[in-house]
């Protein structure tokens, strides 16, 4: 049986097993797959299945149904720790990048992404409730910029590996697909085997929690989610359908977009501690309208690749600065709803994602720059709801309208 450690006594730990070197190797850990997987996709359904955009909007439509699910975390954890869950997420990630060229076909990149999906999603929900018990509130805004770029590093490497090799030495999606999916059950195993358990003070509720003082956190989760996937399925699925952009090519792309996030989200976390979260997430909507509808007009005025590249990366770096939306919560939340909300906010995040790529799919063989311009609009409703965080968040002034509402202590 695994040792446990509490929280405050894991200082004393040697440097390799306390608590934020395993959030560093598991940051690590997820982008080795779900980044090798994520370069290749687009390209890989369209020459092995021959994909068109209403068959990429379905396989996303399922990728994020255990996003939906997320919820179901709440029970799992009633059996398991989250620190072991989240292991047992990062093997299923790993295992199914592995076997992802083994099943080039409609159905078969359906079941395989659902695996790797549950595995991906079940992790992130777990990890997010991890940093924001395990990092100090006043700490929280730097590391969480570190971790960032950490996880940008170690998808640095991988994208560097495949520019470099991908044509100099003729590889197969299978080989690179393996090779990553290897990489992250290394990790794992190190974890699993070097790291203790760690305790934190405060005991996580576990059962389903949806509080009302939490609104206008719920309502910036559901529109993050609905605008992310706008961008996720439809714009480098862009860049290969309208431009003709090769593996390489598009890979290249994302290592720009890679070395951008590593030097600037421990930056944007500076700046999210020094002029607070509302300030933060209104600078990031303001500038996704303006992304999004530049996108549109790609289509709507034939610009070329070269502003479709620049958008890319743009859009990437103002998506960085979702770590104020994790540290608004930390600092509204009660201790002990962190594992129990950030499932049911995981699950609100995916309630669009669910229906949106499917949907849009559709739209996207009519008028692509409709699909962008939905997401500007999307963006535009998020900057307006960012404008209701108060200056200075905490328990019982969640909102700009909170002290209008607040009621004397009994």
């Amino acid at each position: 049986m695994k040792r446990i450690v509490p929280l405050a006594d894991a200082r004393d730990l040697p440097i390799y097993q306390r608590p934020v070197t395993l959030l560093f190797l598991m940051a690590i850990a997820m982008p080795l797959s779900f980044a090798t997987w994520s370069a290749l996709l687009n390209n890989f359904v369209i020459e092995a299945a021959q994909f068109d955009g209403a068959d990429i909007g379905w396989l996303h439509t399922v990728r994020e149904i255990p996003g939906f699910l997320a919820i179901g975390v709440i029970v799992v954890i009633l059996f398991v720790r989250e620190q072991t869950l989240a292991m047992i997420s990062l093997v299923m990630l790993g295992v199914a990048t592995a076997l992802t060229a083994w099943f080039p076909s409609m159905g078969g990149l359906l079941f395989i992404t659902l695996l790797s999906s549950i595995g991906f999603h079940y992790y992130e929900t777990v990890n997010q409730s991890l940093q924001l018990q395990w990092l100090p509130k006043d700490r929280a805004p730097q590391m969480l910029g570190l971790l960032v770029s950490a996880a940008s590093a170690a998808t640095l490497v991988a994208y560097g590996v495949i520019v470099v090799t991908w044509r100099a030495y003729d590889l197969s999606y299978n080989s690179v697909y393996m090779v990553s999916g290897a990489l992250t059950l290394t990790i794992v195993a190190y974890c699993l085997l070097m790291m203790p358990h760690f305790e934190a003070p405060n005991p996580q509720v576990k059962k389903f929690i949806l509080r009302k003082r939490y609104w206008l956190y719920y309502a910036l989760q559901f529109m993050s989610g609905a605008r992310r996937q706008i961008f996720v399925v439809f714009a480098a699925f862009m860049m290969v359908e309208r431009f003709g952009l090769d593996v390489d090519q598009i890979t290249k792309l994302m290592l720009v977009t890679l070395v951008a996030n590593m030097v600037l989200a421990p930056v944007l976390g500076q700046v999210v501690h020094r002029f607070g979260e509302r300030n933060a997430m209104v600078f990031e909507y303001v500038g996704l309208v303006i992304v999004f509808a530049l996108y549109g007009g790609i289509y709507w005025f034939g610009w070329g690749v070269m502003l479709a590249t620049v958008l890319y990366i743009a859009n990437n770096i103002f998506f960085a600065l979702a770590l104020a939306l994790k540290t608004y919560f930390q600092k509204i939340a009660d201790p002990g709803d962190i594992a129990p909300t950030a499932a049911v906010a995981f699950t609100i995040n995916h309630i669009a994602a669910v229906f949106l790529p499917a949907v849009l799919g559709y739209l996207w063989l009519i008028s692509p720059g409709a699909v962008f311009a939905l997401a500007a609009c999307m963006a535009l409703v998020s900057m307006m709801l960012a404008m209701m965080i108060p200056r200075h968040p905490e328990p019982g002034n969640e909102t700009v309208f909170s002290v209008l509402v607040a009621t004397p202590a009994e």
